[in-house]
């Protein structure tokens, strides 16, 4: 597949690759724009984009829309793109772009004229009677894109500001081959089946009110695994050598001038005042990370210092974008910073990789790092970000893991290591990341004693293994289909039992399992057996522990497990002696 960028140069690229989708979903939203224009002339462009997954594009319509006239504009993609369009690249001045809009009418195409830099000439791209001015790139011909669905409709404000006007955006998928967009339908059905705010209704882990826009609620069994995954962060980093801490909440302004983020940052921050001063909630941790290291003088002797918080942080998401625990407004953030030399910032990049490579292990995800580089909003000298790239390019190659770089996407203080997880049924995740980090130093005039006796700046990573623990909980929900393993289900064993008469010996059963610190619910409702196990069964309880005449006269359980195989789920009779010894810790 041949992609052409705005100076008409031309390379093959795959579609596997980022910059291949990207271009492939980019000339598919044309193809949109060019099948509205051509069944709905009135209508006015805005932008169209290559997402994710895929590609949307926000008109202004001049009669309604809605999803029952999706057919009929993908019927008109598909004919557009049977008539083999090769893709034209030009350019105009900014007078003679301004013009052509003009002449069509297209105010939002205008607007985003008027807003490029002065001088600067504007390339356009062409496909048959459709053209429009693009930084590209594009595939070649539409003739590649063999298929198209258009997904949804739904409303967009105008750059999205709640104050502009709003416009209508419709989003597609397209795929170079038909057996690709069968699978990925097949892959949203089953999401649809995953869908972590679904089950985490059905399971009881937590809930969303509209009292609390973005602000979840965990309930009992969602406290259990928030807090079992809670345990295991802290375990596996106390092993890895880091201490933890904990930072307010809120702190003055002028901290997050000084750190660059009032700067940078500012729309996402809710703010506050107290006595006259003006406060910030904290939508991360590094500021408050790094009073905790100028709290006392710092030696090379205590380098490299790694300091972990499992922060609450604030971050003010516009209401449209909020989605279940994925996209919140106030979420848990495992963070951690790590002070250190100039010669130990590669063994702690790496280290970093290899902790966060055992987390991921012990989930069942593989996954992809990215290496994001300098972003166009950022700070600091071309020579520090140059030096920090090279550290996380040398880290990586150093250990052999493969990486793919994202230009332009680092943070505003310094280049980045994102790790991309695959779920179970194909998507990726970011989840964690590795910033290196010269800015913040200096900006805040941190120092160390060095063995010379003279004072030196240390630099520092900020990292994530999680992200959010409620991101990831959501993720972990849908991964697994609700079905956790073992050591993370909330409820590892559900007593059943066959009748009333047989309740005590069921409590006596629940006792044993949690002295051993197996966490079970006995069902002590008055229904039928058959009603338990199917309850218990949509709870996704790993084991089931059915007790009646047989079982309490011969001390025993008869034990069912969710995850073997049809034939092999009912484990049979056996003491439970055997089944903490054995079922249950092969799990």
């Amino acid at each position: 597949m041949k992609v052409i960028q705005k100076n008409g140069a031309i390379h093959e690229v795959s579609f596997e690759q980022k910059e291949g989708k990207e271009a492939f979903w980019h000339t598919s939203a044309h193809v949109l724009a060019q099948a509205v224009k051509r069944l709905y002339p009135g209508v006015k462009c805005a932008i169209g984009p290559a997402i994710e997954n895929g590609f949307y594009y926000d008109f202004e319509f001049n009669v309604p829309f809605s999803e029952e006239q999706l057919q009929e504009v993908e019927q008109e993609m598909k004919r557009i793109v049977k008539e083999s369009l090769s893709l034209q690249v030009y350019e105009m001045s900014r007078e003679e772009a301004r013009a052509y809009m003009q002449e069509r009418d297209e105010s939002y195409k205008l607007e985003l004229i008027e807003n490029l830099p002065e001088g600067e000439s504007i390339s356009f791209y062409k496909q048959g009677d459709y053209a429009e001015f693009c930084a590209g790139p594009h595939i070649s011909n539409t003739c590649h894109i063999k298929a198209i669905k258009l997904m949804s409709v739904a409303g967009a404000y105008w750059r999205g500001d709640e104050k502009n006007k709003m416009l209508t955006r419709i989003y597609g998928i397209s795929f170079p081959k038909a057996s690709q967009l069968e699978e990925y339908l097949k892959m949203l059905e089953e999401a649809k089946l995953r869908d972590h705010r679904k089950l985490g209704r059905e399971l009881g882990l937590f809930a969303l009110f509209e009292q609390g826009p973005g602000f979840p609620f965990f309930l009992p069994k969602g406290m259990i695994l928030k807090n079992l995954l809670i345990d295991y962060w802290r375990k596996i980093h106390q092993r890895k050598g880091y201490m933890e801490i904990a930072t307010p909440v809120m702190l003055e302004q002028s901290l997050w001038e000084t750190s660059g983020h009032w700067e940078h940052y500012r729309e996402n921050m809710y703010l506050s005042q107290i006595d006259d001063m003006d406060f910030v909630l904290k939508p991360m941790s590094c500021p408050g990370g790094i009073l905790v290291y100028q709290s006392q003088p710092r030696s090379y002797k205590e380098l490299p210092l790694r300091l972990g918080e499992l922060g609450l942080v604030h971050r003010n998401e516009k209401s449209g974008t909020l989605h279940g625990l994925m996209r919140v407004r106030a979420f848990t953030q495992d963070d951690a910073h790590i002070f250190m030399t100039e010669e130990q910032v590669m063994q702690e990049i790496q280290n970093v990789a290899r902790l966060i490579d055992e987390v991921y292990a012990q989930f069942g995800f593989e996954y992809h790092v990215e290496l994001s580089t300098r972003p166009e909003n950022s700070i600091g000298s071309d020579e520090d970000w140059e030096l920090a790239t090279e550290a996380l390019r040398g880290a990586m190659e150093a250990m052999g893991l493969p990486y793919v770089v994202n230009e332009g996407d680092g943070a505003f203080y310094g280049p980045k290591l994102d790790f991309h997880l695959k779920d179970s049924i194909g998507r990726t995740w970011q989840c964690g990341t590795i910033q290196l980090d010269f800015q913040l130093p200096l900006r805040f005039g941190i120092e160390y004693m060095g063995a010379d006796g003279e004072k030196h700046r240390p630099i520092m990573i900020h990292r994530v293994v999680f992200g959010s623990i409620e991101r990831f909980i959501g993720i972990l929900i849908e991964h697994y289909a609700g079905k956790f393993p073992f050591w993370l289900a909330p409820v590892q064993v559900k007593v059943l039992p066959v009748s009333d008469k047989y309740l005590d010996y069921a409590k006596e059963v629940a006792a044993q399992l949690e002295a051993e610190q197996i966490r079970v619910e006995v069902d002590m409702r008055d229904e039928k057996l058959g009603y338990k196990i199917r309850e218990a069964r949509m709870d996704k309880v790993p084991y089931m522990m059915i007790v009646g005449e047989k079982e309490q006269a011969n001390g025993t359980v008869s034990v069912r497990c969710r995850d073997a195989a049809q034939e092999q789920q009912d484990m049979g009779e056996m003491s439970l002696e055997e089944f903490v010894k054995g079922a249950c810790r092969a799990d």
